[in-house]
Parts: structure tokens; sequence; C-alpha cells
């Protein structure tokens, strides 16, 4: 790659020509994809683009232009090669749990309690300080801050992630999620009984009006985007309070159509069913205990029982279907392994049985 680099350097001009398959695209727009087919040495992301155009690095028929500018028949565009801006982000020796990997793509599973990037206040300990020692190659793709990220997970949801390796697969990649060609499954432990045993929920979702960290369907701002959710029972825990049951969870498998901030979380809660361990969007309920047991297991769970178990995609160069699975972590399999063995005790009649004996 450095070599390639160098090598464009030298060449210092390289110049376009607009072909009729490109008339009528944005400047900046062609020249993110015509560079990231070239695999252009370090990559230049959209944003990157843009601020040579505006620095007058990027000329149109020999003039200054605009990133807005329509193409027009047998335009001419010269491009001065720049070396990307050096990145501030520090390589850090983070364990990776890694699903799959080639010379375009990392597939992991990510873990919870790891943020996806830097922020202010977190500089470190982030997947992106990860992946960056794990491909130092990484800088620049995509963006400074945010190298090889083209989706994300929140800061508490485990499960499989892609990133990419270079501007190609990049641009590639954000192409599949922007026309929602990729596939992604989540499992969730939610309260409520939740019924039928699968639906769908069409709410747009827009910025709280009156809690600019949360994201709301119901109580948002004038901007708002669509967002769709597709959802089946896998299956129910009832919580028995003496002889009749009190309240119940649902494991519900959970298929996002569209990919907005926060959209399974919020689309639950305002369902009436917020996430186990979601403290933004969850809010407090009395459940009954197994000698206080269930409320320190169930309503004392550290994090959002949320899990990213499935990404389907196609292959940046090959166009091959693949699909990866994320195993469950720990946490959320011993909850669920503590629930079914709650249910089983409800169902024999264990737990009355020995409340009756002990009042007796």
């Amino acid at each position: 790659m450095a070599e390639r680099f160098l090598r464009s350097i030298e060449m210092a001009l390289r110049e376009l020509v607009i072909d009729g398959k490109s008339v009528g695209m944005r400047l900046d727009l062609f020249l993110a994809r015509e560079l990231a087919a070239l695999e252009a040495p370090g990559g230049l992301s959209r944003a990157e683009i843009q601020r040579l155009i505006i620095e007058g690095q990027i000329t149109l028929n020999g003039a200054p232009t605009k990133a807005s500018v329509r193409l027009k028949p047998n335009d001419r565009i010269a491009i001065r090669w720049l070396p990307p801006r050096e990145t501030h982000l520090q390589a850090e020796a983070l364990p990776l749990a890694i699903l799959y990997e080639d010379a375009d793509c990392l597939v992991i599973n990510k873990a919870p309690g790891m943020v996806v990037h830097p922020a202010a206040g977190r500089p470190n300990g982030t997947l992106v300080n990860a992946l960056l020692y794990h491909c130092p190659d990484l800088a620049g793709i995509g963006g400074e801050r945010r190298p090889g990220i083209v989706h994300r997970l929140d800061k508490e949801t485990s499960g499989v992630m892609v990133v990419a390796k270079n501007m190609f697969a990049f641009h590639k990649l954000v192409a599949q999620f922007k026309n929602r060609s990729v596939s992604k499954g989540y499992l969730a432990l939610a309260w409520g009984n939740i019924t039928p045993d699968e639906g769908r929920i069409d709410r747009p979702i827009g910025r709280h009006r009156s809690d600019r960290k949360r994201m709301s369907s119901v109580h948002f701002l004038n901007k708002s985007r669509q967002a769709f959710t597709e959802w089946r029972v896998e299956e129910r825990f009832p919580l028995e309070d003496g002889n009749r049951v009190h309240a119940a969870l649902t494991l519900l498998r959970l298929r996002p159509r569209t990919g907005r901030t926060h959209q399974l979380r919020v689309h639950l809660a305002d369902m009436g069913h917020p996430i186990v361990g979601d403290k933004v969007y969850g809010h407090k309920r009395k459940t009954v205990d197994r000698a206080g047991a269930i409320d320190s297991i169930v309503e004392g769970f550290p994090r959002q029982a949320l899990h990213a178990q499935h990404l389907a995609l196609d292959h940046v160069r090959s166009g091959e279907r693949l699909e990866f699975s994320a195993p469950l972590p720990d946490d959320i399999a011993g909850l669920l392994r503590y629930l079914r063995g709650c249910r089983a005790e409800i169902v024999n009649g264990e737990i009355s049985h020995r409340r009756q004996a002990q009042r007796g």
C-alpha cells in the first residue's frame, strides 16, 4: 500500500473524463465511487473529497468547483493526491473475538460493555483502538474517528459486526447497509407477555422532544425517520406471585429492516415492553421474587439483554452471500438458564408449595 501511495504522489495529477454512465452525478459521489473502485492508496472518504474540493485540490475542466456540481458529458476532473491526515487515535492490544477475516473485511463478535469508537472523554479502550492494533493500515478508512466502521452496536449490546479494511470494501458495505440488502438478526429479552407470536412495528423514530440523549417513536421532534422492526416470540417466561402469574418475560427474535439509532430498544419500550436491563428506555417495575432471587438476577441484570446474533451480507468482491453468527455471551445465556429453571418450577408448582410450607 505504501509503495502504491508513493507512486501516486509522484504521478501528482490524475485526470478522469466523464462518460455517459456518470452524467448527472454529484462530483463528490462520483469520486467516492471511482476512487473506491481503483482502491486509491490510503483511501479517500467523501468528507476528505469534499475537503480537497474546497481547498482547490480537485478541479473541474481546469477550474475550482463545488462538491455538489452535477457532471456533464466529457467533463474533465483533475485530482492532486494528498497523503491522508495522520490520525491521533492510539492502537491498543485489546482482545477481539474474530469470526471471519480476509483482505477486505473483518467480522467480530463485539463484547458487551465495549464502546465502538472514541468520543469526548473516551479516547481509548474502544473497538476502534483494538482494530487499529490488529489492522495498522485501517487509519483513514472511512473517516479519522471511525476507521473501518460501517455500522455500530450500542456499548452494552453484544454481537456480530463487520468492519471494512480498505476504502473499496468500505463503500461497498456502506451501499449494502443503505439499500437494506444486509440482513440482521437480534435476540432480546423483554418485559411482559408479548402477543401474538409475531408482528411488525412500523413507527418513525426521532430525537426525543424533551431529552436530547434519547430517541422516541412517540414523543419526538418534528424531524423523524421511518423505522421498521419485525419480531417473533422464541420463548415465554412466567414469573409467579403465589398462585397467579404476576409478571412475565418474553425472549424475542428481532429483525430490523432499518437502522435507526437505538431502534430496537425504542420500538420495544414504546410498545410497553422494554428490554431487560435497559437503563435508558426501561422503567422500574416490581417483580415477585423466589426468596429474593428474581429481584436480584432479573431486575439487577447489568445491561440491556440485547445480542446481535446474525448478520448476512454479500462479499464485496465475489458477491457471494456470507452469513455469520455470534454465540450468546455468558451473561445472557446464564440468565436464560435461570429463567428456564424458574419456569419449570412454576409449571410443577414447586414455588407455590414451597411458600405454603413456609407460611405453615
